[in-house]
């Protein structure tokens, strides 16, 4: 390994986190060694000790960052006409820190806390916006769950396929979002099938 350069702390601590987002999104974080985030970001071990205390550690700092920079692009007080768009935005941005957040942190019993905090806001969010679209309440609760469901598994999937047509994806993940509020709001006898 090379000498690392001397960098501020400030620098260095981030840049041990983009080292860390990208081992982690490759690995998950039960396979993911602390040596293998300090060879990602060019690095010895001492030098990453004396930024994190534990792999833990620094794993919650890679979601928190990928957390603070979702809420800078997407914003946390309410949907929008720009909400849908700005998702796909700042999953483009981080891929692999959107992958952590709503991939891999929501199925690792020691992280679920930080993500399903951020869920619940989420989900606060789109009940507000959805109850007063949507006259029944649990058919609103219902939707409110279905439309971050499809929204975030509609990006992931949308990353997943190698970011096709960049130009409409947003549009289509509207769509997407607006055939569930349809199905909540609809009331009629059901289809045939």
């Amino acid at each position: 390994m090379e000498t690392a350069r001397r960098l501020p702390r400030a620098e260095r601590r981030e840049q041990i986190i983009d080292a860390a987002t990208r081992a982690f999104a490759r690995s998950g974080f039960d396979a993911t060694g602390l040596d293998d985030v300090a060879a990602e970001a060019g690095i010895s071990r001492v030098i990453l000790y004396r930024h994190f205390a534990s792999k833990s550690d620094l794993y919650r700092a890679v979601l928190g960052r990928g957390q603070a920079r979702l809420v800078e692009r997407v914003g946390l007080g309410g949907y929008g006409p720009d909400t849908l768009p700005a998702l796909l935005e700042a999953a483009a941005a981080d891929p692999d820190g959107f992958r952590l957040l709503f991939r891999y942190a929501a199925r690792e019993p020691e992280f679920r806390d930080l993500v399903d905090s951020f869920t619940q806001e989420s989900l606060e969010i789109a009940r507000k916006e959805l109850g007063d679209r949507i006259a029944d309440p649990a058919w609103a609760a219902w939707a409110a769950r279905l439309t971050f469901a499809v929204a975030v598994e509609g990006v992931i999937a949308w990353l997943d396929a190698g970011r096709p047509d960049p130009d409409t994806a947003a549009e289509r993940l509207v769509r997407a979002v607006r055939g569930v509020m349809a199905a909540a709001s609809w009331g009629g006898a059901p289809p045939a099938p």
